[in-house]
């Protein structure tokens, strides 16, 4: 796609391969700080919602990062006193890991079109079709996803495409 729309304005060359190289290069770049700061926020979140609110949201806090190991050198996302879900109070308190999670389904239904070898397989798009896009909330989400996948998303295809894993 980019040796095609990433041309130069006046030559209409494409982007040179060095150059191209370094902009492939840096799309994982800092992958590893988004995702801790990202999941802090959203174990916080959780853990405010794990039985009654606690009476020092930034004690609890505090609490929840030293279970996860978070380095100092790393802040989450949203601080608690900031955290529009936390407070929200209508429905979305606690749904802040959802935006991670519909990260692992996509990733992880795009390598079902990565493993049948074109991101544009028929098969493969039919399924997604049949079972995902017309019959969405019509019955359980894990059964849909089953039907289109085999099995229930996992994180490995999130971990590579941030460059995590091999």
């Amino acid at each position: 796609m980019l040796s095609e729309f990433a041309t130069h304005a006046d030559t209409g060359a494409p982007m040179p391969q060095d150059m191209l190289d370094k902009v492939l290069g840096a799309a994982t770049f800092d992958m590893g700080f988004q995702t801790e700061e990202y999941v802090a926020s959203a174990l916080v979140d959780l853990a405010f919602h794990d039985g009654p609110a606690p009476e020092d949201t930034m004690a609890r806090q505090s609490e929840v990062l030293a279970e996860i190991g978070m380095p100092r050198a790393i802040r989450m996302r949203h601080a608690t006193p900031q955290f529009a879900h936390v407070f929200a109070g209508d429905g979305y308190s606690s749904g802040y890991y959802s935006y991670m999670w519909s990260e692992v389904m996509d990733a992880d239904a795009f390598a079902a079109f990565e493993e049948a070898g074109s991101a544009f397989d028929e098969d493969r798009a039919r399924a997604l079709e049949q079972h995902i896009l017309s019959t969405g909330g019509s019955k359980d989400a894990e059964e849909l996803y089953l039907a289109f996948r085999g099995r229930l998303p996992g994180v490995e295809a999130l971990l590579k495409g941030r460059g995590l894993a091999a």
